[in-house]
């Protein structure tokens, strides 16, 4: 298995929904991880909590984890690594790919869990 290094990235993330013909919200943009992904059925946001205003459909209180690469397209097992320890023990997750990367969340109140079973499975956690 892969040993990968993550990073636990600051402050409190939500996953809000949107009409899939929205357009993307001013709201989102800004620092900290963003990741706007549309289908024929949601427009969805990750993005920091404290951005997304009050009536939105929000899934809140995740946490997020940047692994450290970079990471060749066609390298394997690299996601399947990180979610399988948690998975396997009852963690929920959500993941983002993006060009360079993966970003790894969890909820807040799985956050010492999930960095232990993570750090048994032989991940660096910085």
């Amino acid at each position: 298995m892969t040993a990968i290094s993550l990073k636990e990235l600051g402050g409190s993330y939500a996953i809000a929904r949107l009409h899939h013909a929205s357009a993307f919200p001013a709201w989102a943009d800004g620092l900290g991880f963003v990741s706007i992904s549309r289908t024929d059925d949601e427009l969805s946001i990750v993005c920091l909590r404290e951005r997304i205003p009050d009536g939105v459909q929000t899934d809140e209180d995740w946490i997020a984890f940047k692994f450290i690469g970079p990471f060749a397209f066609g390298q394997t097992g690299i996601v399947l690594s990180v979610i399988e320890p948690l998975s396997a023990n009852g963690v929920g997750i959500f993941v983002v790919s993006t060009f360079d990367g993966d970003h790894l969340m969890v909820k807040q109140a799985d956050r010492d869990r999930a960095r232990a079973l993570l750090g048994g499975a032989g991940h660096s956690l910085i």
